[in-house]
């Protein structure tokens, strides 16, 4: 090797092919960034994690090998949010806590749906008034002796399971006579849907009584004058078996509850007209009612005492 070529390494001229070879990569490299940027649908998100993956890329292979979780976490985030979630990850909204969670769903419905069943508040209903002696006032509904004449049984397909029970009803003949009754009673099978049997005194409003039988239309009241509702334990209750029986309210009831060590817990109603608890759970205590429209009364420090009337100072609104 002569003297020229020992100089041109020793002056550095011998690596020129390395410097292009960096250039080039280096150009390549700022290529891919710029079409990663510019891929179409790209969004301002993805490409700061494009320039962060790239400045990872040149720090060595480990970084790239830290992006794949932070993709996996987004998809699995996106699926089921928990606390556990990086702050980058539960920023990003979720089409999962976006929808509203099963316990709002039931309040909600509550408060914006009627509860009634087949007696609906604003409808009118067809059907034939029937004449029966009523006796003391009792009946079906369970609500003993009553100086209250004014009374109806109610055909057995709406009274529905004793729903029907102390409802206030307005009977309209067809010459226009009015009266308004209150359901104590369940008219048998033989009564047809719509059908009402008046006491002989409410019957005597619309027409003779030598009529019988004549056709009427009905619908659901909410009458203005009411006193207060008040509440009783049927005869053998105690803390293992007991039924609740609501007794003067304005609108029908469509539940009740007693509060227990786990919550409330709703009752299931009798053809009798009372709430019953098999195992005696919650019996004696707080007691919660709900009528029709779904307002909610609740009533404390209501003992265990069998066939005791005990008053409260509450009252559903009228309608």
């Amino acid at each position: 090797m002569n003297e020229t070529s020992r100089t041109a390494r020793r002056r550095g001229l011998g690596p020129k092919p390395r410097g292009i070879a960096v250039a080039a990569l280096v150009a390549a490299g700022a290529l891919v960034c710029l079409v990663v940027a510019f891929r179409p649908g790209g969004h301002q998100a993805d490409a700061g994690r494009t320039s962060a993956t790239a400045a990872a890329g040149s720090r060595g292979t480990q970084d790239p090998g830290r992006a794949a979780p932070a993709a996996s976490m987004s998809a699995a985030a996106t699926r089921s949010p928990g606390p556990t979630s990086s702050p980058a990850v539960t920023a990003r909204p979720s089409t999962t806590s976006a929808r509203p969670s099963a316990p709002d769903t039931p309040r909600t419905t509550a408060r914006t749906a009627s509860l009634a069943g087949r007696i609906r508040p604003g409808t009118d209903y067809r059907g034939v008034a029937t004449t029966y002696d009523a006796g003391n006032g009792d009946g079906s509904c369970s609500y003993g002796p009553s100086s209250d004449v004014l009374t109806a049984a109610m055909n057995h397909t709406d009274y529905e399971t004793s729903a029907a029970c102390g409802a206030y009803v307005l009977v309209r003949a067809a010459d226009g006579a009015t009266v308004t009754v209150r359901i104590t009673n369940e008219c048998p099978t033989g009564c047809a849907p719509g059908q009402l049997d008046l006491s002989a005194q409410a019957f005597a409003r619309l027409a003779a009584p030598s009529a019988g039988r004549i056709p009427i239309t009905w619908k659901l009241l909410s009458p203005g004058a009411s006193g207060t509702v008040a509440l009783r334990y049927k005869t053998g209750s105690s803390r293992y078996w007991c039924a609740v029986q609501v007794i003067g309210h304005r609108n029908p009831v469509a539940r009740l509850e007693l509060r227990t060590a786990g919550g409330w817990r709703s009752l299931p109603r009798t053809e009798y007209n009372y709430f019953l608890a098999e195992d005696g759970g919650g019996c004696g205590g707080t007691v919660r009612i709900t009528d029709i429209y779904g307002e909610r009364l609740t009533a404390e420090g209501i003992a265990l005492r069998p066939d005791v009337v005990q008053t409260t100072r509450l009252q559903f609104a009228r309608h």
